[in-house]
């Protein structure tokens, strides 16, 4: 636990919100490099040490939380064995800065979830008014893009596995996943993927085409995944290919 603070700090950096890169200097010439790649170190093993405080220091970069100078005396310290804090100390400095950072998430988090929750009952709300758009019991809202043909065509029940192709979009527009993309259909069964999508496909037929728009209480509620913030309203298209019975 000798490097809790170091492993602690970076990976509490590289998970929150980077400022503004300064503008970066000229890139050297190959014979500049070379020329400081001899004659600026006197050992193989004083190379490598600087290579890995660059390393660390890109964790650090443009921090406002963080004094470099007295990061570099602390890591000076804690190798000579002359730390300024016992580990009891170490520890609850570490342990207050994440209570802060993640203090400061939670807060952010909670911003934006209640922002997509506004947003979406706005655009849910008038979705429902636009001509071919059906809205079910549960609040789901959907509308046929293109039929299938024949007249045997059945709907998959939530027990069945189905095979589809997909696009979903957020309300802005972007793109968070897509099979069509992949040239791979995906298949699942019907009862094992979100609500909205296990009450839609069952609302299609063999070759239909729908476009699901599914409210966050049908998708991932307040659940962030990838691309997709909490409380976010997902629009699909969707395609069910074949349907597998049990």
């Amino acid at each position: 636990m000798k490097h809790v603070l170091s492993l602690t700090a970076a990976v509490l950096i590289a998970s929150t919100p980077i400022l503004a890169q300064q503008s970066a200097a000229p890139a050297p010439t190959a014979a500049t490099a070379a020329t400081a790649a001899t004659s600026s170190f006197k050992s193989e093993t004083e190379k490598r040490s600087y290579a890995i405080g660059l390393t660390i220091s890109d964790s650090f970069k443009n921090r406002p939380e963080f004094d470099g100078d007295a990061v570099i005396s602390g890591f000076n310290d804690g190798i000579k064995g002359n730390a300024k804090l016992t580990d009891q100390e170490k520890q609850e400095v570490v342990t207050a800065y994440q209570t802060e950072v993640q203090a400061r998430r939670e807060k952010e988090f909670r911003a934006v979830a209640a922002k997509n929750l506004e947003e979406g009952k706005t655009f849910l709300a008038s979705n429902k008014k636009q001509p071919g758009v059906i809205t079910t019991a549960t609040g789901l809202q959907y509308e046929v893009i293109s039929s299938g043909k024949g007249k045997t065509r059945k709907s998959p029940k939530e027990t069945d596995t189905v095979t589809v192709q997909y696009k979903g979009t957020l309300l802005d527009g972007t793109e968070f996943d897509s099979s069509y993309k992949r040239n791979q259909p995906a298949t699942f069964p019907l009862n094992g993927v979100i609500k909205g999508w296990t009450e839609g496909l069952q609302k299609m037929k063999v070759g239909d085409k729908f476009k699901f728009y599914i409210p966050a209480e049908l998708a991932y509620g307040e659940n962030a995944a990838g691309l997709i913030g909490p409380n976010s309203v997902l629009i699909f298209e969707v395609e069910l290919v074949s349907i597998a019975t049990k």
